[in-house]
């Protein structure tokens, strides 16, 4: 792995590689962005391509992962800009790919999952784009200022501003669910 910078592996095994590892995260940060199970699919393939393309122009500054994110982002740009992306209707919501021990087990987690991300897909972009990176890209709060390319101190606060309104609303949900 630390030889994609230097090139001294096969490129096909170096694709391969990065596909096996990163392409769930390249698709659900593509995902938390779009809110689009198609959208996703189309700019993960385009992210992989690109990045075959481009593997001579990683230096390894940063790890294989925020590069990978750094073009998944840049390429939601980039089709948010086409007339094809604002023809796009967004109603899709992220599923956990996971599987669970009980059918119980996985009804009751489908749904806390589906109403965490449906809250967190409705926040602004700036709030939502870093809360994805932090909780699941897992991504440190420099990874995230050096992808992003704001300050720490901005992706702190965008991040403290997320999760609080992710709180008040699941609190105020809550309220209203103890109300009926």
């Amino acid at each position: 792995m630390e030889n994609y910078a230097g090139g001294s592996l096969d490129r096909k095994t170096v694709l391969i590689d990065l596909m096996v590892t990163h392409e769930p995260d390249v698709w659900n940060y593509a995902f938390s962005l779009t809110r689009s199970e198609e959208l996703a699919n189309d700019i993960t393939q385009e992210v992989f391509v690109k990045a075959y393309e481009k593997l001579d122009s990683f230096r390894g500054e940063s790890s294989i992962k925020t590069w990978l994110l750094v073009i998944t982002r840049n390429t939601v740009i980039n089709y948010r800009r086409s007339a094809f992306f604002r023809k796009v209707i967004l109603i899709d919501y992220m599923f956990d790919r996971g599987t669970h021990p009980s059918a119980e087990k996985e009804v009751l987690d489908k749904i806390v999952i589906e109403d965490i991300w449906r809250i967190i897909l409705n926040l602004p972009i700036k709030l939502r784009e870093v809360l994805v990176l932090y909780v699941q890209q897992h991504l440190s709060i420099s990874e995230i200022a050096c992808l992003i390319g704001v300050s720490e101190a901005t992706v702190k606060s965008r991040l403290y501003r997320a999760r609080n309104k992710v709180s008040n609303f699941l609190k105020q949900e809550g309220d209203l669910d103890g109300k009926a």
